[in-house]
């Protein structure tokens, strides 16, 4: 069987993730955002979704388990997701200080805290609170997404705001 010619490549070609950073910065800059940053340490996601909601990123224990509690509470709405996995064992794994969030767990977050969250990375993602959700708000937050590894919470310096709405 033939395969199709690939164009070849060197290690020139391949864009760091440096510039992917400052590309990325770049954007946010054009759209009036600035990012604060948060630390690597597997709960990245968690810390910028309290950035957003508590104005610091110290509360995302407190993050986490109010997803966590709304994933055992509403399994229904997000097993099928977790499909690689037992659920239980995700729930399990997800409630480790240190395990990665991911779009099961920003969905989670989107529907316990009713908020809608826009996430930034190449392009963007919207995660809206389901229609069912109890507590809904007009309340959006803001987090930037790196090369599938790591999240920032963002603010939008032309809004007035700088920090979190709780």
């Amino acid at each position: 069987m033939d395969f199709p010619k690939c164009r070849p490549y060197n290690n020139n070609d391949i864009i760091s993730a440096k510039s992917d950073q400052q590309r990325q910065r770049e954007r946010l800059e054009l759209y009036e955002f600035t990012e604060q940053e948060v630390s690597g340490d597997g709960n990245c996601q968690f810390r910028s979704i309290s950035d957003q909601i508590y104005g610091s990123c110290e509360n995302h224990k407190l993050v986490r388990e109010q997803v966590v509690k709304q994933l055992k509470f509403y399994g229904e709405l997000y097993e099928g997701f977790a499909a690689m996995e037992e659920y239980d064992e995700y729930l399990k794994r997800m409630s480790n200080c240190g395990e990665w969030g991911d779009n099961i767990t920003l969905q989670a977050a989107a529907d316990s805290y009713g908020v809608k969250i826009f996430v930034k990375d190449t392009d963007y993602i919207e995660i809206l609170p389901q229609s069912d959700c109890d507590h809904k708000s007009n309340k959006m937050i803001y987090l930037s997404f790196y090369a599938e590894l790591h999240y920032n919470s963002m603010y939008q310096y032309s809004a007035g705001e700088t920090y979190g709405w709780a």
